[in-house]
């Protein structure tokens, strides 16, 4: 017995030894564990990427049509702020977390695929919605579907790609933000004025059902942990097999989620990304809703000229931003891990005045070349902070750790955030009708002074003054609009300053954090 043993255990050293060579030559080599081609995980990668992509079209279509509803439904900006932020936010942040359990246990691509079919189907519902209270409906349908995408996709890349090519990964599939908003705005501005708003929803919901199935079909499961480098001499248990799934267990998950929360907001340089993130995405998403609104309300355009300007200078220079921050990142961070933290720092703080400037014109052609530059600043958050929260956390942990991020993020950002900013324009709308003129600043404070004076949503139903209004209502209500929207655009674009006072702050303590994540 003691024979068999002991040869067993000789065999099973060789196997190790054999093992440890063969990923000893591959990693000075540089190359990753080789059970799948470069060709291949591009495939994917850009798979994953239409998946997202179609992820941001059906997200953020609403701003870009939101005037029409608006008209339409006689809506409030709050309102508007509602649909586009909470009421899709909710639901999508609360069930992101639970869904990313699911994905540590079972197949990340049947997730990504039932999730697709689920928002793209609720998006085309939206055509239908008769009222507000429909839509709101439909948005929430839209928000439990979209909560499967990310979490299974980041742990996805994550797997297919080894830490130092990480966020340059990341930042291709963070490509589909861009491109979502700008197929959204260009594709749903023209289906808007030509057609209707309903058909918009209609037409750019239905085609997720087909990526959907192309996504089942062709992306494979690899195995947790494929594409992990072990930066220390090798031992037995470096050999890279499938970690066995953990029993189930409410103690067990709940331990998971705990140890994932510790990680996100227990270490100060990790912390400090996801609060910038947070803060970041606040002023994007409170900014964005009402973006193509303000072109239409302060430049009488139509809904496919705001579709177009807005869709084009966002997918180019967000476009150019996500692309820039993932590169870059990746290639100063070899040279020092603070790059991942610094990056975004230095992007945020420059874009906030250029934006601001922007919003300041009164033309739009000024406005819209000003704004090709300040987005290539802004958007080279997103890569390094996912690739720093993988980067962080354990293969079967990832899909949790993303979960947990949007979780933070989107219930304060996607879910407040426009609704803060449509909330600030109506209050702005209410200050200015009754108090035209006055810089920002000023209107700011005065619009929380409890003015007396008419009722601005009364005087002006969904913005506009009624049919038989006079001419001088008809202009007040425009310029009041106008001016309210713009304001609150600018004050919604200040918090980027503020999030990248955090980037700087997680600058602090990323070489060590890192280190001791080697150790």
């Amino acid at each position: 017995m003691a024979s068999a043993r002991s040869q067993s255990r000789q065999r099973l050293e060789q196997m190790f030894e054999r093992e440890r060579h063969r990923m000893a030559e591959a990693h000075a080599s540089g190359g990753d564990r080789p059970l799948y081609s470069n060709g291949y995980k591009a495939t994917v990668l850009g798979l994953l990427l239409a998946t997202y992509t179609f992820n941001f079209i059906d997200r953020t279509i609403i701003s870009t049509i939101g005037q029409a509803i608006k008209v339409d439904l006689k809506l409030t900006d709050t309102q508007l702020g509602l649909l586009g932020g909470l009421y899709f936010a909710l639901l999508y942040t609360i069930l992101g977390i639970p869904i990313a359990r699911l994905a540590e246990r079972f197949n990340r691509v049947t997730i990504i695929s039932v999730s697709l079919v689920i928002w793209s189907g609720f998006t085309a519902l939206c055509g239908a919605a008769a009222n507000f209270a429909q839509l709101a409906l439909f948005r929430f349908g839209v928000g439990v579907g979209e909560a499967g995408c990310s979490p299974p996709s980041h742990s996805l890349i994550s797997d297919y790609y080894e830490p130092k090519k990480r966020a340059t990964a990341l930042s291709i599939y963070s490509f589909g933000i861009p491109l979502g908003t700008m197929f959204g705005a260009v594709a749903g501005g023209w289906l808007a004025q030509e057609f209707s708003w309903r058909v918009a929803f209609v037409i750019v919901g239905l085609p997720g059902i087909l990526l959907a199935v192309i996504v089942k079909l062709v992306v494979k499961e690899p195995p947790r942990g494929h594409s992990e480098i072990v930066e220390r001499p090798l031992e037995a248990e470096d050999v890279v097999v499938e970690p066995a799934k953990p029993a189930f267990s409410m103690a067990n998950e709940f331990k998971e989620l705990w140890a994932v929360t510790k990680i996100l907001f227990g270490k100060w340089p990790v912390l400090h990304m996801v609060l910038g993130v947070t803060i970041a995405s606040f002023g994007a998403y409170g900014s964005g809703a009402f973006v193509p609104s303000y072109f239409v309300r302060a430049f009488d355009l139509g809904l496919a000229q705001v579709g177009l300007i807005t869709g084009l200078i966002g997918g180019f220079s967000a476009g150019v931003g996500t692309l820039v921050g993932g590169f870059l990142s990746d290639w100063a961070g070899k040279r020092s891990a603070k790059w991942y933290a610094l990056t975004p720092a230095i992007g945020l703080i420059l874009c906030t005045p250029i934006y601001i400037l922007a919003y300041l014109q009164t033309d739009w052609q000024t406005t819209a070349l000003i704004l090709l530059v300040p987005g290539i600043f802004h958007y080279v958050y997103l890569a390094p902070t996912f690739g720093v929260v993988q980067n962080s956390v354990e293969p079967r942990r990832r899909a949790t750790a993303t979960a947990l991020l949007f979780f933070f993020l989107n219930i304060i950002a996607l879910g407040v955030g426009p609704v803060f900013t449509g909330w600030l324009i109506d209050h702005l709308a209410q200050f200015h009708f009754n108090n035209p003129g006055g810089g920002v600043i000023a209107s700011v404070l005065g619009s929380f002074g409890g003015e007396a004076g008419q009722s601005f949503a009364s005087a002006c139903p969904g913005g506009i003054a009624p049919k038989g209004a006079s001419a001088e209502l008809v202009a007040q209500c425009k310029t009041t609009l106008s001016v309210a929207s713009q304001q609150g655009i600018i004050v919604s674009l200040c918090f980027y300053a503020w999030a990248g006072l955090h980037y700087a702050l997680a600058a602090i303590g990323m070489v060590k954090h890192f280190e001791a994540r080697k150790a």
